[in-house]
């Protein structure tokens, strides 16, 4: 395990997953958010995302964990290791209420730049609501998409994720 993609919806745990994963292994961890936005929540260019995400693909090792889709093949490619985090939408939710609870106040979460606290309004929600089914069905196909060499994942629930991890950490899952 020298690359892995971490996909999955908002609130799914792909930045928790990522992190925990890069404590373990030792991979470094870039988060999406990161590469997406700038500090105030501003979008950087296109051009400017895909060529950061490119330079991070080229690295030897890596965790990616989140979107930007228009990037999945060109990791997809590079990654020996999809985990795609399929959390029913009711536990996705509570769970992104709950974060924008815990950072209150103004507060950054470690994955995003500075200067973008959580936020969670009507629009965002709207859009969870308006892609639950495409947006699951895209990132499910990841897994049928990968090359023959490529380890998959598909965890379901936080049970599975900790199982993951308990079996990474025991070595019944290779690679670290």
């Amino acid at each position: 395990m020298k690359r892995v993609m971490i996909v999955g919806q908002p609130g799914a745990g792909k930045s928790t997953l990522a992190r925990q994963l890069g404590a373990r292994t030792g991979l470094p961890v870039v988060h999406i958010d990161h590469i997406h936005w700038t500090p105030g929540w501003v979008e950087r260019e296109r051009e400017e995302k895909l060529a950061m995400m490119r330079a991070a693909e080229r690295e030897e090792s890596w965790i990616i964990e989140g979107g930007l889709s228009a990037t999945w093949d060109t990791r997809l490619a590079r990654a020996d290791t999809v985990i795609v985090l399929d959390i029913p939408l009711a536990l996705r939710l509570w769970r992104l209420v709950k974060r924008r609870v815990e950072f209150a106040g103004g507060q950054t979460r470690p994955e995003l730049p500075d200067n973008c606290p959580e936020r969670f309004d009507a629009e965002f929600l709207k859009w969870i609501w308006d892609t639950r089914h495409s947006n699951r069905v895209r990132t499910l196909a990841l897994a049928d998409q990968a090359g023959p060499g490529v380890r998959t994942v598909v965890l379901t629930s936080p049970r599975a994720v900790r199982r993951f991890l308990r079996d990474l950490d025991s070595g019944a899952v290779a690679g670290h």
